[in-house]
This record gives C-alpha cells, sequence and structure tokens, in this order.
C-alpha cells in the first residue's frame, strides 16, 4: 500500500502505528478507556483497532475506496508527460471532459509527480466494489467470459473473499431449492468457524431468530403481502399527517386500491 512514489502513504504508517500501540497497551493490562487517555484517541477508536487482528485489515477499506477521479488518473499521467503540469491547467481540461471535482483533488493527486522526471504508468484498474459484489451475487453461469475471468483474478489474489464467494453461493443454493431446514445448520457453523469477522457477526444475528429463518428458507410461504400493505398504510399516514382526523385517515387506507 504505497503511493505513487513508491513510499508508504501517511495513513498506512499511521494506521499500523496506532494497531501496535493499542495492542501493546491492552497487552500491558490497560483497558481501552485508558489507552484512549494514553494516546489520545476517542474510545470508540481504540476500540475498533482493539477489534482488529492486524493493520491490514483496517487498511482494506481506506486505501482502496473508490473516487470520482479515478477514471481520469491515465488521462492526468499522460498529460502531464506531454509537459502539461499546471493543476489549474489539468483542472480546465477534465472539466471540459465532464468532471466536477475541485482543483484541490487534481493538485493533490499531480503532487507526487513533482519530484520525479515523468508521472509512473497507471497500475491495473480495480474493479468497484459495488461492482465486485454484483459478481459475487450474480449466478456464475450469467457472467460473461469477461467478468468470469476478472472475478477469478480478484478470488486469487484475495482468498478472504474466495472464502466469502463460497459462502454466499451456498447460501443462494439453499435459498433457491429451500432447503433452510436441513442447510441452515450446517452453514452457520461454517460461517462462525471463518475468519471473516463480519460474516461471524451475519451469522450470530441469524441465531438469535434461527428458527423463523430456518421456515423461510425453508417454507413456500412469505409475507410481502403484509409488509406491502404495511408500507402502503405508513405512506397514507404521512400524507394525512396533520391534514384531517383518524375517521378520515381510516377512509383512505379502506378505499386505497390495493
Amino acid at each position: 500500500m504505497r503511493d505513487v512514489c513508491g513510499r508508504d502513504r501517511r495513513l498506512v504508517a499511521r494506521t499500523r502505528d496506532r494497531h501496535t500501540a493499542v495492542h501493546g497497551l491492552l497487552g500491558a493490562g490497560h483497558s481501552e478507556r485508558e489507552a484512549a487517555r494514553i494516546l489520545g484517541l476517542a474510545r470508540g477508536t481504540v476500540h475498533r483497532f482493539a477489534a482488529a487482528a492486524s493493520g491490514e485489515e483496517l487498511l482494506v477499506k481506506a486505501t482502496s475506496r473508490q473516487t470520482k477521479l479515478d477514471h481520469y488518473k491515465p488521462y492526468l499521467r499522460r498529460r502531464w508527460n506531454e509537459g502539461i503540469t499546471s493543476a489549474a491547467a489539468l483542472h480546465a481540461e477534465l472539466q471540459a471532459k465532464g468532471w466536477q471535482g475541485s482543483v484541490q483533488a487534481v493538485q493533490r493527486y499531480v503532487r507526487p509527480f513533482r519530484a520525479m522526471t515523468a508521472a509512473p504508468p497507471p497500475g491495473p484498474v480495480v474493479p468497484a466494489t459495488r461492482q465486485i459484489t454484483r459478481w459475487l451475487l450474480t449466478r456464475p453461469a450469467a457472467l460473461g467470459d469477461e467478468e468470469q475471468a476478472q472475478l477469478a483474478g480478484i478470488l486469487d489474489r484475495c482468498p478472504h473473499l474466495g472464502v466469502l464467494a463460497g459462502h454466499v453461493r451456498s447460501s443462494a443454493e439453499m435459498m433457491t431449492h429451500r432447503q433452510g431446514e436441513p442447510e441452515l445448520e450446517g452453514w452457520l457453523t461454517q460461517a462462525e468457524a471463518s475468519d471473516l469477522p463480519e460474516l461471524r457477526s451475519f451469522a450470530n444475528g441469524i441465531r438469535r431468530d434461527q428458527q423463523a429463518v430456518a421456515a423461510g428458507l425453508t417454507l413456500p410461504y412469505s409475507s410481502a403481502a403484509v409488509e406491502g400493505t404495511v408500507t402502503k398504510i405508513k405512506m397514507l399516514k404521512r400524507q394525512m399527517y396533520g391534514r384531517a382526523s383518524f375517521a378520515l385517515l381510516r377512509k383512505r387506507v379502506i378505499l386505497h386500491p390495493a
């Protein structure tokens, strides 16, 4: 996780240092409250660092965040190497292409290039998080050849996503074939044994209402009609708020088309 100059990003170094400091204090017997006071951090921040097994776990989201500038970065690097080194000029060119961001965003991006003889070539384009999520939630047979190849490459580089994909597909099979009653317990056991804290948390939530979830994944009945009626009544209630009496609201609910 380095910047365009090959140096550790300040966010990366700071996150690793804080994770080490928090776990060092906790290992020495200090409470999270005491660690927060010693380090000058909020208790919520200390709790987040304490819950993470490593600094890299915290860095995944922070360093892979998509930005609106990503689409224009190859263009900025090419124009920089062509001699256009004014952030204001580059910003004007991006505006002509539809960019609506600030000039400061361009300045931050090109600043490291000033210490280099030329802007380095762009790295491989990483698909957006939403795109990867869609691939994971789509039947493999419904993905195109290029999408399957991209997803396979991502799963090879990120083993934890490969594990997650397996759980997603097995849960989809269980839901599609209404096998909740015989298979849900085994799925939960595997999820709870995984190294993915979010998946373990999801499984713990299902445990609290496991019988109802198993019924929903097994029986052909659905509460969709009831939920739709409740939504309709809430919509009518908001429309009527402060306008008339309960009697009129009741008539609207009764006479409103289904």
